[in-house]
């Protein structure tokens, strides 16, 4: 028996390889499937099951792909009604992989088809569960997702998910070992450990939900408390996971289409699509097209498409460093855009180089900031996370996440200056490229973000203040 945790940071996710006499199963694949399929290939095994946890609303499976690519069946489990073939597992039936068995333990909670699979090991003991979103390390799914389709409230859903952690998981051994399907960073839960791997008794011991003597009304105030809302995108995933979606070799070879500079403009406005620059964001700042968005590839890429952009039918045009292109799509893919045009043959350079209309950003370094903030006359716009902020800030400057842009923008008066910054200019440069498209030019973007602004004298605070009208 061999597991394999197969881990993408850009979307805090894990999904698992599992092998045992000859035969295979996959659990939450990604989108993209044929690294699987070289896998399968090179290991000279057979994949007999394909098991999902539940409808994922952060990101678009590899289910339906790798299934017609294999014939291996799709599991999901009780009360699951997908647009498309599978087997809907009861509470407590087991799947025979090699010398190894998968036990299906319905946990609903998360969402209410949500089921956490206990493997077995070739001596009838019980030796991991892949809990899906029902239990992270640190953390448990947040209960608010499911609740239309549920047709139940987020503490209904609430108190569902604390009779399934106690009655399913934590019956079980210690040594029990616990593989998620997300980490820190994801919008799936709220206290997740960077931490990917953990046991059921050191969860037990140190997982805010899961505490010895916890009355049911605790755990849903507790479990609810400081939700924040959800990515629009989520549903549309959900949605696609449910019913099925366009084959991601499409979407790649829609994505690859490179579109020449002359007919570059004339594309973009037929299709009313928005063009993406996923270059870094110090080299966005130097030279761009106008108009375009900003959301650098290295970074947490996705879940900040889908948060910002939200709608997964958008068209979109992109803007790439060369050899980077792929890459851009599949992660695109990953969240479901996948209306894609194309993308700029030749990339920024090669549209500089015919002499096309460019746009910059007034990136300041914090020298040059120090110089010229005036605290208390200057107005500040801090995009980090409102934790950030609270946490440590530059006295009297405003928070206003990123996440909330397309809220706070309407407020800003484009005649006042102002300077805007985040924790390194990543989401910075992101908020930068979307004033600028709003026609906003009245700001300074801090080159380092509060990582170099800490380094200063430049008065700082973790008082927060009751939020200020911009």
């Amino acid at each position: 028996m061999k597991i394999e945790q197969i881990y993408t940071g850009c979307l805090a996710q894990g999904a698992y390889y599992i092998t045992s006499n000859g035969e295979a199963v996959i659990i939450d694949p990604l989108r993209e499937v044929q690294p699987y399929l070289d896998r399968l290939e090179r290991d000279n095994v057979k994949l007999k099951y394909i098991f999902e946890t539940h409808f994922h609303a952060d990101f678009v499976s590899g289910h339906v792909d790798l299934s017609k690519e294999t014939g291996a069946p799709i599991v999901y489990g009780p009360t699951a009604n997908p647009e498309f073939d599978a087997i809907i597992a009861t509470d407590g039936q087991e799947f025979t992989i090699g010398k190894i068995k998968i036990k299906a333990l319905h946990t609903p909670g998360h969402t209410m088809e949500s089921t956490t699979y206990l493997l077995i090991d070739e001596d009838g003991k019980d030796h991991a569960i892949f809990s899906g979103d029902t239990l992270f390390i640190g953390d448990v799914g947040r209960p608010d997702l499911a609740q239309k389709a549920a047709h139940m409230t987020q503490e209904q859903l609430a108190a569902t998910l604390y009779h399934s952690l106690r009655d399913k998981i934590m019956t079980l051994a210690d040594d029990v070992i616990v593989y998620p399907a997300h980490g820190a960073g994801s919008a799936c839960g709220k206290n997740m450990s960077k931490e990917t791997v953990g046991t059921i008794g050191n969860q037990k011991e140190t997982n805010y939900a899961l505490r010895a003597n916890m009355t049911e009304a605790e755990f849903i105030k507790e479990v609810t408390d400081g939700l924040l809302p959800p990515p629009a995108y989520f549903g549309m995933n959900v949605a696609m996971n449910k019913q099925g979606y366009e084959s991601f070799e499409t979407v790649l070879n829609n994505g690859m289409r490179a579109i020449a500079v002359n007919d570059f403009e004339a594309v973009a406005e037929d299709s009313g699509a928005l063009i993406l620059d996923t270059r870094k964001n110090g080299v966005f700042a130097t030279g761009f097209i106008p108009q375009s968005i900003n959301i650098g590839i290295e970074g947490d890429f996705a879940p900040w498409v889908g948060a910002l952009i939200a709608d997964v039918k958008q068209p979109i045009i992109l803007v790439t460093e060369i050899g980077q292109e792929e890459e851009s799509v599949t992660r695109l893919s990953r969240v479901g855009f996948d209306n894609l045009i194309g993308h700029l043959d030749g990339g920024f350079e090669a549209w500089a180089k015919a002499k096309k209309e460019t746009d910059t950003v007034n990136r300041i370094t914090v020298e040059e900031f120090k110089k010229e903030v005036k605290i208390g006359e200057s107005k500040v716009i801090d995009i980090r996370k409102e934790s950030e902020y609270a946490a440590e800030h530059v006295d009297e400057a405003y928070s206003k996440p990123l996440s909330n842009i397309n809220d706070w923008v309407k407020d800003i008066d484009p005649k006042k200056p102002f300077f805007l910054h985040c924790a390194g200019g990543y989401r910075s440069m992101i908020a930068a490229s979307i004033l600028q498209a709003r026609g906003f030019r009245n700001f300074k973007e801090i080159e380092g973000g509060f990582n170099a602004i800490a380094q200063t004298t430049i008065p700082k605070t973790d008082f927060v203040c009751q939020s200020k009208t911009l």
